[in-house]
């Protein structure tokens, strides 16, 4: 994907919104500019926009990215050739010495590029709002398990869920920001005072907000509140249509503008049908693309993609530009990721839609200026 490309509406989230052209080498963007391009292009492209961020992903075709000795790459290439061309791995609660061993194996991954980081969902996380989380392995946070697990990423750790009631949650959090790790509240029974003093010791990221905590009373505020009343917090929303209404997402757009994230939560039955699946450990049953906990009722995260959700927000009604924020440019700037707004130097990760009969749909995914779809 080499030369300069036409494009009949170029949208980045950030300056751009029209017609434009990219000229790419060697899988970087190394010029732009608006309006018609300055020799004949290579090809002429429909409407483009920046590869998405999915900054909650569980894995895919089989693979629960949690597990130890499993070779990932097989479902980051799946998330890829759907659009989500930057991922963070997020690893559910395993057994303390699993998790160990597989924060050390995917750390490597980080370095070279193929991941963004990782995001340990657990195992610090409330009994009462545990969701999927095997209930066996939950324990309360301490500085010496935040610290192991820390050292064992060796910078990889980019996130990480804690309930802020648990006791110990308050010195975790605190560990947590001076290692530079982005703190999320999530899997919480707290209430609206411990939210409050979880944010202003830092807490910056609500985990799958609606899911995994208590429903915001009008007394009681709760995670849900504060979370979307605080300027500090961004918020993750699951758009799979199952975990939350196309209303109350609506709800988030506006009292969360600017601070609201799109992330799968896909586990690894994403790509595959239904039946039987693992997540870290809790038997999952899938049946109509659902995905849920074989003892009980919790849903066990999605099995759709975070560009499919995306499309679905677009063919709502809702502004490509705003789209591309929630899917893209708002999760790289908490995660101060950079490189996802398709300037010069930046990695020519791209998606090419297409509108037959004014439904969106995604024509081509190019990551590193190669097309995978």
């Amino acid at each position: 994907m080499n030369g300069i490309f036409a494009i009949r509406r170029l949208v980045d989230a950030v300056s751009h919104d029209g017609p434009g052209w990219l000229r790419i080498e060697d899988g970087v963007v190394t010029e732009r500019g608006d309006g018609e391009p300055p020799s004949a292009p290579v090809e002429t492209l429909d409407v483009v926009v920046p590869g998405a961020v999915d900054t909650h992903m569980h894995g895919a075709v089989g693979i629960d990215l949690a597990t130890p000795g499993v070779d990932p790459q097989p479902a980051l290439d799946h998330h890829h050739r759907a659009g989500s061309t930057t991922l963070i791995a997020s690893l559910a609660t395993g057994r303390i010495d699993d998790t160990r061993s597989r924060v050390r194996e995917l750390a490597p991954l980080v370095g070279e590029g193929r991941l963004a980081g990782l995001h340990l969902e657990g195992p610090w996380i409330s009994q009462a709002r545990r969701g999927a989380h095997n209930p066996a392995l939950l324990r309360e946070p301490s500085r010496a398990d935040v610290a192991d697990l820390l050292a064992a990423g060796d910078g990889a750790v980019r996130m990480v869920t804690i309930a802020p009631e648990l006791p110990g949650a308050f010195d975790a959090i605190d560990e947590l920001v001076r290692a530079g790790v982005v703190v999320a509240i999530g899997h919480t029974d707290a209430d609206t005072d411990t939210v409050h003093r979880a944010v202003d010791a830092g807490a910056r990221v609500t985990t799958h907000l609606f899911n995994g905590m208590a429903p915001m009373h009008h007394r009681q505020a709760g995670t849900v509140g504060v979370s979307l009343s605080d300027d500090r917090v961004t918020v993750e929303l699951i758009g799979d249509g199952e975990h939350v209404s196309a209303e109350v997402i609506d709800v988030a757009r506006r009292a969360a503008t600017g601070r609201m994230v799109l992330v799968s939560d896909a586990m690894s039955a994403t790509g595959l049908g239904d039946g039987s699946y693992d997540l870290a450990g809790s038997e999952v049953v899938v049946a109509g693309g659902v995905a849920v906990l074989k003892e009980g009722n919790s849903l066990a995260g999605s099995t759709t993609e975070l560009v499919r959700a995306a499309v679905s927000l677009l063919n709502r009604g809702v502004p490509l530009p705003e789209v591309v924020a929630v899917s893209s440019a708002t999760a790289a700037g908490v995660f101060g990721l950079g490189g996802h707004s398709l300037l010069p130097g930046e990695p020519a990760d791209l998606i090419e839609l297409h509108f037959p009969d004014g439904v969106a749909e995604v024509a081509r995914v190019a990551r590193r200026g190669i097309w995978l779809s």
